[in-house]
């Protein structure tokens, strides 16, 4: 094992996300987020980490909340180009072609081509050196019904095909090898 790991090595893979941000429609903005995830399960809980240069940060900062656009195979090109293209110069809903839908509850845009869309109020701003970490409350989830399990009712996130990001390349899932708890699972 190498132990002269140069500083700021990740741990991957990780989401990549499309977070919408804006309260009006001139305003609205896309940005990609790799650096994402649960925080808490009661209450909900999330953060997003967003370095204070980019042009979604004082739209984050003086709206309070976003949304985290889960991502698919399907939309890797455009969450690709959302990271590499600043709201400063592109309309990047129209130029992907994606469509802001209304949220339920908070300002900020859906993505409604995205499979879910975690609706998120800012709790905390936590300045950590290269990013500030928004620390967010969950208050709804907008699910795609094409990904309700008929029978269960529940979200099947693995027909989705989502997308993942590991140390500058996008990736799918892959196949599943296995679900929580089956190492211990008594057998039938």
């Amino acid at each position: 094992m190498k132990e002269d790991w140069k500083p700021g090595t990740m741990i991957y893979p990780l989401p990549a996300v499309l977070v919408s941000c804006g309260s009006k429609e001139d305003e609205y903005n896309i940005l990609t987020v790799a650096w994402t995830g649960t925080i808490c399960t009661n209450p909900p809980m999330c953060y997003i980490s967003v370095r204070p240069e980019r042009h979604s940060y004082p739209i984050l900062k003086k709206n309070m909340e976003f949304v985290i656009n889960l991502t698919t195979e399907d939309m890797a090109f455009a969450t690709d180009w959302c990271g590499v293209r600043s709201g400063r110069n592109y309309n990047k809903f129209e130029e992907m072609k994606l469509t802001p839908g209304k949220a339920t509850i908070v300002n900020a845009p859906i993505i409604e081509e995205s499979p879910l869309c975690i609706e998120c109020r800012v709790k905390e701003i936590i300045s950590l050196g290269s990013h500030d970490m928004f620390i967010a409350d969950v208050v709804n989830v907008k699910a795609d019904d094409k990904y309700l399990d008929s029978e269960t009712g529940k979200f099947d996130l693995a027909r989705a095909n989502l997308l993942v990001y590991a140390h500058g390349n996008y990736y799918g899932m892959g196949k599943k090898i296995g679900k929580f708890g089956w190492s211990v699972e008594k057998k039938k």
